[in-house]
């Protein structure tokens, strides 16, 4: 999954990264309103963690700017992207208004890093409409324990293949277009360019040969996993 994490408590922000790093997801961070505003324009991402109070550049006034302004500005848009909110803020109205600006949950601080990628994992499962276990031919991804199954047996992937297999599964059967890949893929700092992307593909399709299921393109539209025909 890959994530924007959006929060300016440094310590906070730095156990995050790591816990969703070694959880397998890759995750952007933005520490300014800016920032945020920046990522969520430029980069696809499957999921946002949103923190409320949030530092304004030195372009702006100074001060705490609020998050939900950020995320206003992403719904107008069109974005839907599943957003999660962070906030030391527990009272009712504070709630109420964070998820009538769009926020799909809510979770208040401290909270426990497990029950943060728990409920991501049900806002993604919600808006692809998928279940914890999905299967194509032998090939078997486990969503909650973000792993891929081969016959069976735990299938170990290079961090670029894993990702492009789980956008392919997430569900089974959707077409996903090449500059979706592309952006999902990209480092922070370059795009990925066609070349790349066809290599991961080609290494994948090698690697997916005897699994019952394959990489189909569909010139225009992009990839899709189809199971075989028997």
């Amino acid at each position: 999954m890959r994530i924007l994490l959006v929060e300016d408590d440094a310590v906070l922000r730095d156990v995050m990264l790591r816990s969703l790093g070694d959880a397998g997801h890759r995750v952007d961070i933005a520490a300014t309103m800016d920032e945020a505003r920046h990522w969520w324009r430029v980069q696809a991402y499957d999921s946002v963690l949103l923190d409320l109070n949030l530092p304004v550049s030195r372009h702006e006034r100074s001060g705490l700017g609020n998050g939900l302004s950020v995320l206003r500005e992403a719904r107008a848009r069109g974005d839907r992207t599943p957003v999660l909110v962070l906030t030391a803020r527990d009272r009712t109205e504070e709630r109420i208004a964070g998820l009538d600006a769009g926020a799909d949950d809510y979770l208040g601080k401290p909270f426990d890093l497990a029950e943060v990628e728990a409920r991501l994992r049900a806002l993604v499962r919600r808006v692809h409409g998928t279940d914890d276990r999905v299967e194509q031919g032998l090939l078997a991804l486990d969503r909650k324990a973000r792993r891929f199954f081969l016959q069976g047996q735990a299938w170990d992937l290079p961090a670029r293949e894993f990702e492009v297999l789980w956008e392919l599964m997430t569900p089974p059967g959707r077409v996903v277009s090449k500059r979706v890949l592309s952006e999902k893929l990209s480092e922070a700092d370059g795009a990925l360019g066609d070349n790349a992307l066809e290599a991961f593909i080609s290494r994948l399709r090698k690697k997916l040969a005897g699994s019952g299921a394959s990489i189909r393109t569909l010139r225009g539209l992009g990839y899709v996993l189809e199971e075989d025909a028997p």
